[in-house]
């Protein structure tokens, strides 16, 4: 019997990246069930699973992909190292014309590849299939909380978050929600300082990202309060020291018409443009921001830099301290988010007064916390939960015809609208890249 080979790439784009799209349990299942499938994985000692774990499931361990007809990945693969005629699999981030990939998306046109990306494979309802999302949003929401008490302790401020450690110093996601769980318990005890009564986060987005972040808090004592209720929450005075206040944002609380009139969603998709954002309203009430909204440069932004800097002014002391920008993008819908951190440097301050950005938690400003690769810090679960939701589909895509003619190809349903490129060409979806590849988009 013939076998057609699917191979799993060394990461080599992100010198921090651990996490694999296949464990070598989904392998091992893989090729026990599947005797025309092999597995080629080229051999990486950054990456949570060894090669030897691997090589017992029957996977092959070569450097050499060429034999394999998908190769996967989790990031970007470098333009050198793209095998023409070959289809990838990849997060390629691509799809806003991000400036620092289209030299590969070039490649991967000229080298006649068919790319797939895993961000774009969805339901009808937009939901994601395949994903890393809650992971970005355990990590996030975990950070958030460790800097905020580090940013807490420089301020002079005594917290229980301050025995809470980054999140990838930690052996499980078990381990720390049994840490964070007996932070709630010594806050419902002995209550948080008053310099932070009332402690409320906000949350923007309304995905995975946003649901994970809020399953993270709510470890702790919570109270829930709609963002049409923090005004006169606030004005009461009536606060309690030994809970969280959580606001989740929804749309129409953020977003408003620009004429003026009620929020209207089927309008917003349509015409974006027609819209401005309300939510710097909210900023004065809030100790951390949460961001894990999608965007796209024609959405309004949510936190712009002119209004921080006239907030700062007049605010000599104000309550935000944490802005953990999870949707990372740069100069987007917090347009604070100046660059992209990483695990090893994870934060910055940005002073509003003096438009500076200083690495740690030290400064006039909040600390953002900005990481683009935060399921890095939980590999080994971020990669079990990613491969859970693959592995089913797998075996079609290693086996279609990718000679065929996109819309003719035999790959499972929900990957066909992901494909950003086949044997070379863009699908028509993804056309306007093109003016990206070329430059011309930037030069408008």
């Amino acid at each position: 019997m013939e076998k057609v080979f699917i191979g799993i790439k060394k990461e080599t784009g992100h010198v921090d990246e651990r996490r694999v799209v296949l464990t070598p349990e989904h392998v091992k299942k893989l090729i026990h069930e599947h005797k025309d499938i092999g597995v080629i994985v080229q051999p990486s000692k950054l990456r949570i699973f060894k090669d030897a774990e691997y090589r017992a499931t029957g996977a092959t361990i070569s450097r050499d992909l060429k034999p394999c007809k998908v190769i996967l990945g989790v990031k970007e693969v470098p333009a050198k190292e793209l095998i023409a005629g070959k289809t990838y699999l990849f997060f390629s981030h691509t799809i806003k014309g991000q400036k620092y990939n289209m030299g590969m998306l070039k490649q991967i046109l000229k080298k006649k590849i068919t790319l797939i990306d895993y961000e774009l494979v969805k339901r009808d309802n937009g939901r994601r299939v395949v994903f890393f999302g809650d992971y970005a949003g355990y990590v996030g929401m975990i950070n958030a909380l460790w800097i905020f008490g580090k940013r807490l302790k420089w301020d002079g401020v005594e917290n229980p978050f301050e025995e809470l450690k980054q999140t990838c110093t930690y052996d499980s996601l078990a381990e720390i929600k049994k840490v964070i769980k007996n932070i709630g318990k010594k806050i419902k005890k002995e209550g948080l300082p008053n310099q932070l009564t009332p402690l409320v986060i906000g949350f923007t987005g309304f995905g995975r990202v946003s649901k994970a972040s809020q399953e993270i808090i709510r470890l702790l004592p919570s109270i829930n309060i709609s963002a049409d209720e923090l005004g006169a929450f606030y004005r009461k005075g009536k606060f309690s020291n030994g809970v969280i206040y959580i606001v989740e944002f929804k749309k129409s609380d953020i977003l408003m018409k620009k004429e003026g009139g009620n929020f209207d969603s089927y309008l917003y998709r349509k015409y974006p443009e027609r819209f401005t954002s309300k939510f710097e309203k909210f900023i004065p009430y809030l100790s951390i921001m949460v961001n894990g909204i999608y965007w796209e440069p024609k959405f309004p932004r949510l936190v712009t830099l002119s209004y921080m800097k006239q907030f700062y002014e007049f605010n000599p002391n104000p309550k935000l301290r944490v802005i953990a920008d999870i949707s990372c993008d740069i100069e987007g819908s917090i347009e604070l988010t100046t660059k992209a951190t990483t695990s090893e440097n994870p934060v910055y301050v940005y002073e509003p007064l003096t438009e500076k950005v200083k690495d740690g938690v030290e400064g006039f400003g909040p600390v953002i916390l900005a990481q683009d690769k935060l399921p890095i810090e939980l590999p080994r679960e971020a990669s079990k939960s990613f491969g859970d939701a693959l592995l089913q589909f797998i075996p079609q895509l290693v086996k279609a015809d990718y000679s065929k003619e996109r819309l003719e190809l035999n790959i499972p349903k929900l990957f066909k609208k992901a494909v950003i490129a086949h044997q070379g060409e863009l699908a028509k979806r993804y056309h306007h890249l093109h003016a990206y590849i070329d430059g011309k988009e930037r030069k408008k």
